[in-house]
């Protein structure tokens, strides 16, 4: 992708069997094309990906296809594929769950008390 590129996320729109997800990508100051990302529902009711991760996700994709075609990709419309669902899982898996928080190590008051009543 040139980095006279700029990539700008518009939203989404939620839709029966999909959301999809608004990119306009400017060259120049008169030149811009839209692109729209889809993802299946399923996605997310099947907690494969999170409605947060999903601008993110989209906005690998199309960085690649313009990488790809030198900034004029074939296609103004992608579908997120489960293969590039499943390896954008594996390289941004989360941190388990656990403690939300690390408690405070508790302060030890001269004379032996924890400084809590």
């Amino acid at each position: 992708m040139s980095a006279t590129a700029i990539v700008q996320y518009l939203g989404f729109e939620a839709k029966v069997l999909v959301r999809s997800y608004n990119f306009v990508v400017r060259e120049s100051t008169t030149e811009s094309r839209d692109f729209t990302l889809t993802i299946l529902n399923e996605a997310f009711s099947s907690h494969r990906l999170s409605f947060q991760d999903a601008p993110d996700l989209c906005s690998l994709k199309l960085h690649r296809e313009l990488a790809a075609f030198e900034n004029h990709p074939p296609h103004t419309h992608y579908r997120i594929s489960e293969v590039e669902l499943e390896e954008y899982r594996d390289t941004h898996k989360r941190k388990s769950a656990g403690k939300l928080y690390t408690p405070k190590p508790r302060e030890i008051q001269p004379g032996g008390g924890t400084g809590r009543g």
